[in-house]
């Protein structure tokens, strides 16, 4: 038997993945950028029995180290992954995993991005199978978790790079520009619609079809400013391209209400903060928590004052982060 430990971070995104192609194989409508991040991750164990018969093994490592049955949704979903990576290898066996997040789960922090990334390495690792960065993104992807895909590399990742199905590929190393994410907890609880869900009702908002008839512009946009490290034109970008996916979202039919109220007093918050001075951005993914990007100059001001906001249960302070990581201690 063979075991491996992967702790591989979520990602947060720039340019949005948001509406599909094809939703089952998690083919996008438009490229994504994102920024790799190093705080809010997933470490996953698992180990494979070459040949042994049965069901593969899932489980949640609570914070307590108890080791607990999942969902039926996330058990299937992980099965049908290991499926696929045992497919891929060309291997017959029995899986065991068990994963633990460092963050909330299911809240619109990316913990799909995380956990299929570090769940797709430890398992091509535990089965001895050899893969390249872009190999394995791509086997990533299959999860269904587009920003998966994104997840196995470090820094500021486009994805997918060239074709649909593409992999994903790293624009700048995490020490190109050292941003921050300071994240903005107004909500722990698992959102009502998930993200696969508001991919599929995505195209029946009206603006869906405007936002791809302006998105290379906004690719080539980020991608500049990224690579010149130009804080406020980044900042501007990031800011209208999450504000339209939840607009898609709200338009969709039926609509998709991710934010809270609270999520409307952050973001006021910020519009203050920049009036005075501090170069802070937001952006949302599918959820009402709000990730607040800043240069690492302004981040011990942005932490203070979120800390301070009523309506933030807590902050994350997170930033770029150089990628998934092999551990020697396991799970179980």
């Amino acid at each position: 038997m063979s075991k491996v430990t992967v702790t591989a971070p979520a990602n947060i995104a720039f340019i949005k993945y948001w509406g599909a192609r094809d939703l089952d194989r998690a083919i996008p409508c438009t490229p994504s950028i994102s920024m790799t991040l190093r705080a809010c991750c997933s470490r996953t164990t698992v180990a494979f029995e070459p040949n042994a018969p049965g069901e593969d093994e899932v489980r949640i490592r609570k914070s307590n180290g108890e080791l607990k049955e999942p969902d039926a949704g996330f058990r299937d979903r992980a099965r049908q992954h290991l499926d696929r990576l045992r497919d891929w290898a060309g291997r017959t066996g029995r899986f065991r995993m068990a994963t633990q997040n460092s963050f909330p789960s299911a809240a619109g922090l990316a913990s799909s991005a995380s956990g299929f990334s570090a769940l797709t390495l430890a398992a091509v690792r535990a089965m001895e199978q050899d893969a390249s960065p872009a190999q394995l993104s791509v086997l990533a992807r299959r999860s269904g978790s587009g920003s998966a895909a994104r997840s196995v590399m470090g820094g500021y990742v486009r994805w997918p790079s060239n074709g649909e199905e593409g992999a994903a590929e790293q624009l700048a190393p995490a020490d190109h520009w050292d941003l921050r994410d300071v994240i903005a907890i107004v909500e722990t609880s698992p959102k009502k619609v998930p993200s696969r869900e508001g991919h599929r009702r995505a195209p029946t908002s009206p603006f869906f079809e405007t936002r791809l008839d302006h998105m290379d512009d906004r690719l080539e946009g980020v991608q500049s400013a990224l690579m010149e490290r130009e804080m406020s034109t980044l900042g501007r970008v990031v800011e209208e391209e999450a504000i339209e996916l939840h607009l898609i979202a709200m338009s969709s039919r039926p609509p998709i209400f991710y934010w809270a109220p609270e999520t409307l007093a952050v973001l006021s918050a910020i519009r203050t903060w920049r009036e005075e001075g501090v170069a802070a951005y937001a952006t949302m993914d599918a959820g009402a928590n709000v990730h607040v990007i800043c240069p690492a100059s302004d981040e011990p001001r942005v932490a203070e004052r979120l800390d301070r906001l009523s309506a933030v249960h807590e902050i994350i302070r997170d930033g770029v982060g150089t990628g998934p990581t092999f551990e020697p201690d396991h799970l179980f």
